[in-house]
This record gives structure tokens, C-alpha cells and sequence, in this order.
């Protein structure tokens, strides 16, 4: 991976000199980074990132170029220059696992460490997770379209650019995809690369029959033909089992056709029956062209009968929510050695943070089925036969949780610097991502209108929040009176 030690926002560097500077630099501060808002309108969103995160704090450290280009600014004085000089990352992180499903305000990733080092890795920690995520829980929403249907990746031409193609293609696996058009996507995490023809490959020979035939001849075990240049079912699709036929006396098993425009219900139900009364049962139909979760569930409606679906530009780009709003913000900060709680206060209460050193636990019912998150103080301890929980906006809402095991979903990643977790591979992570999936009812996965998950803060938390607003109010009064 690239070194991103200067991919960051100008002020994180300003700050740190600020820092640096007033004698505050060595004072320990934690950070939590979480999202407000579930993408897409859904139930829930899907870790990604954490294996980018890890790469980028294993190579933090600033280059003799990176410095002098940094002095080259006039904004930064030879003393913090140096000290950047022998910069890198001492702190620690625990980390929700790649492939959790996750949902608003939960910390997906908690930083600890000298405000010196939180400050900067900010911009690129966000980055990288609001992207995946974005990606892997929009991954997730068209494979559950698909209902069992194999989803390949195919958005590299229309990606925001090349490393937002291979980390989609990265995220997309993790979401559910099952392989990508993108070969160095498929050369550097292992995914399995797919791909069949062009319209320009048909339009290179005098006709269509001739250009499924040569096709064909190049590989005729993996023969998928495109069939709509010209004419789908008066062209396409009979040419397509006239080469299918040939291939299949030689020995060879025709793999199917793709369809790539038109109404593809009406066009795959005819192609079916073409290719069944043809003999063709086992040929298969790819669909594919401008598709999403919504286009796939309404075509499937609609009766279509399609095997596999190669989707593009709307996954790789996210194109309905073109971004996650992860935030990063201040939850404690050390004082004589104690972290105090902090708390952003605003007059949207959506974005008044959580205060304090939280963790996330999940409880889950003696079936295995997710029943609610609770948003907990660190050295909070959920035991016996049951526990009430209550909404933090609408208290008068409570649910009592009985017969339940819990588990922690924040897990140690670095501790002082050096990482203490094992990345698990890219294909451990799908699988754990489904089977993450399938302890959650299929209500809150639901495409449109989800059932909410819940989603609570524990007493201990939410009165501390509550003691802490009331303080701030109190000395903003105070002063206030002062002043008149």
C-alpha cells in the first residue's frame, strides 16, 4: 500500500504545531469514529477498511520530501519540522472486525493515544472507512436483491478514480460480491476475477454468428456470449445456440449468454425459454447494465429469470448515497492522569456526541439472533437474567432483555504502537460478514422501510451525558450573568 502519511487536512498539521508549541502535545486524548446516519435508508451498514487502516499506521512516518515540502509552506517552524522528523504512531486502537454489522453513533474504531498522533491520523482514518463501509454495506443491500444469485463487481471504468476501484472491488467482496472485473483488485487481495466480451469484439467481424464462433474457438470452456448488439432475440440468442450447440458436440460445455440492455424481465424469460427448448438447460443468463438493489428486486418481481448479475457504476460509486459522514471526534481527554469525558454540544441534537471511553456490546438471544446494541462506559459489566434498556432520545421506550449473552464487538488492533491483532484473509472476512448477517432478522435487512435495530445507550452513559449537559448549560448561564 502507498504510504498516506500526507494524506491529511492541512489543519490536522496546523493543530499539531498548536500542540506542540503550547507544551500540551504528550496529553492523551481518545477519539471515537462513527456515523450518524445508516446509508441508503437501510437497517444497517457493514464494517470495511480496518485492513487499510492497519496498513496506513504500520507506515506513518513523514519523508525527507514530505518535510521539505511541509517547510516549503512557511507555516511550520524547523523545531516541529524535526520533530516530525522521528514521527510514527504509539498509541492504541481497538476496532470493530471488518464484515459487523454496525449502526449509528456505535465508535466503529476508538484511538487513544498523545493528542499529537490523534490529531493527525484523523483525516485518514476517515477516509478509508467512510469509503469501504459506504461501499461494502451497498455491496450487501444488491446481493440480498439477488436472493442467491451471484453478483460480480464490474465498476472500475466508472470508479472516482483507480484506488476507488480496487478498494471498492475490495469492499464489494466483502459485502457479499463474488468476484470483480478488476484484475489488480483480483491480483492483490485474491479475489476472483470474471469478465466475458465486448460490443466492440461482435463488431469486429463481419457478422455476429462469426464473432460468437471465434470467440468461442478462443475459449471454449469459458464461452459467455454477449447478445444484444444488434438484436436479442432474432439475432442474439439464436446465434448464441447455433455456437452453443457446436461447442457442446465438440466436447465442450457452453457456458450461457449475457444480457446488457433492454427490459431485461420480458428478454430473459424469452431467451429461457429459447435456450430450454433448445436443448440449453444449463446454459446460463448474466444481466447486467446500470443495475442496483432497487433495479434487481423490481426485475426479479417482475419474473425475470437470471442466474448471475454483473453490476457496475451504482455499486462502485454508491450512486443513490455518495457518502457514509463517518465523524472522528474527542470522547476523553487525560487530566493528572485521568481521562475526563468530553462532549461536543449542539443545537441539532443528533450531533451531540457520547462522552466518556465507551465499547459496544451486542446482545443476542439463546437462538443466536442479535436483539440490541448497547452503547456502554468500558468498565460497564452486563450480567444476570435480564437488563432494561431505554431509547436515549425517547426514554418512555424500554425493552427488557432476558436469557441473553453478550459479546464486546471492539477488539485490541495496536497496542503502543504495535499491532496485536491478526488481519484475518479477505475471503475470512465474507464469510464472516454472512454469517455476522444471519444472526440479524430479516426484517432489518429489509431493502425498503427496515425494521430499526436497537440501538441504546446504557444508564451509566446516558446519565453522565445527561450530568454533563446540564453542567455546560449551567456554566454557560453563569457566564452569561457575569458578562450582564
Amino acid at each position: 500500500m502507498e504510504n498516506l502519511t500526507m494524506l491529511t487536512d492541512l489543519y490536522q498539521l496546523t493543530m499539531m504545531q498548536g500542540y506542540w508549541v503550547n507544551g500540551c502535545r504528550e496529553k492523551e486524548a481518545v477519539f471515537d469514529v462513527f456515523f450518524r446516519t445508516l446509508p441508503f435508508k437501510g437497517g444497517y451498514a457493514l464494517a470495511a477498511g480496518l485492513e487499510q487502516v492497519v496498513d496506513y499506521l504500520e507506515t506513518l512516518n513523514f519523508s525527507e520530501k514530505d518535510l521539505t515540502y511541509l517547510s516549503s509552506l512557511n507555516l511550520f517552524n524547523e523545531d516541529f519540522i524535526d520533530e516530525l522528523r522521528n514521527f510514527h504512531f504509539t498509541g492504541d486502537i481497538d476496532a470493530i472486525p471488518e464484515g459487523t454489522a454496525v449502526f449509528p453513533y456505535e465508535p466503529l474504531i476508538r484511538v487513544k493515544g498523545r493528542i499529537f498522533e490523534t490529531q493527525l491520523i484523523e483525516t485518514a482514518i476517515l477516509n478509508i472507512v467512510n469509503f469501504e463501509t459506504l461501499i461494502a454495506t451497498k455491496a450487501s443491500r444488491v446481493v440480498t436483491a439477488a436472493a442467491g444469485g451471484p453478483v460480480m463487481e464490474f465498476g472500475l471504468r466508472r470508479a472516482q478514480g483507480p484506488d476507488a476501484g480496487v478498494l471498492g472491488a475490495r469492499a464489494a467482496f466483502i459485502g457479499g460480491c463474488q468476484s470483480t472485473s478488476n484484475v489488480l483488485a483480483g491480483k492483490r487481495f485474491g479475489i476472483p476475477v470474471s469478465g466475458t466480451q465486448a460490443h466492440s469484439w461482435i463488431q469486429c467481424f463481419p457478422s455476429e454468428l462469426e464473432a460468437f464462433r471465434a470467440y468461442a474457438r478462443t475459449f471454449p470452456d469459458g464461452c459467455l456470449l454477449l447478445v444484444d448488439t444488434y438484436n436479442v432475440l432474432e439475432s442474439g440468442v439464436p446465434n448464441a445456440i447455433k455456437v452453443g450447440h457446436e461447442l457442446e458436440e465438440e466436447g465442450h460445455h457452453f457456458q450461457g449468454i449475457r444480457l446488457d440492455s433492454g427490459d431485461l424481465a420480458y428478454l430473459s424469460r424469452e431467451a429461457r425459454r429459447m435456450l430450454d427448448d433448445a436443448g440449453l438447460k444449463d446454459a446460463i443468463i448474466v444481466a447486467s447494465n446500470d443495475l442496483d438493489e432497487d433495479t434487481i428486486f423490481a426485475i426479479r418481481a417482475q419474473g425475470a429469470v437470471i442466474d448471475s448479475w454483473g453490476v457496475g457504476t451504482n455499486l462502485i460509486t454508491s450512486g443513490n448515497n455518495p457518502s457514509l459522514g463517518g465523524v472522528y471526534k474527542l470522547a476523553a481527554e487525560e487530566e493528572q492522569g485521568v481521562f475526563l469525558p468530553r462532549l461536543k454540544v449542539s443545537e441539532n441534537i443528533t450531533k451531540i456526541t457520547n462522552p466518556g471511553v465507551k465499547k459496544v456490546v451486542r446482545f443476542y438471544d439463546r437462538g443466536g439472533k442479535a436483539m440490541a446494541d448497547l452503547i456502554a462506559l468500558e468498565d460497564e459489566v452486563f450480567e444476570g437474567e435480564s437488563l432494561t434498556i431505554f431509547d436515549p432520545v425517547q426514554t418512555w421506550k424500554r425493552k427488557t432483555l432476558r436469557d441473553f449473552r453478550t459479546r464486546e464487538l471492539l477488539v485490541p488492533v495496536f497496542r503502543n504502537g504495535k499491532r496485536v491483532y491478526e488481519l484475518p484473509k479477505l475471503k475470512e472476512i465474507q464469510t464472516y460478514a454472512k454469517k455476522e448477517l444471519d444472526t440479524f432478522w430479516d426484517e432489518v435487512k429489509r431493502l425498503a422501510n427496515p425494521h430499526s435495530y436497537i440501538v441504546d445507550l446504557s444508564t451509566d452513559l446516558f446519565n453522565l451525558k445527561h450530568q454533563l449537559l446540564v453542567a455546560i448549560n449551567h456554566e454557560i448561564k453563569a457566564k452569561n450573568q457575569g458578562v450582564e
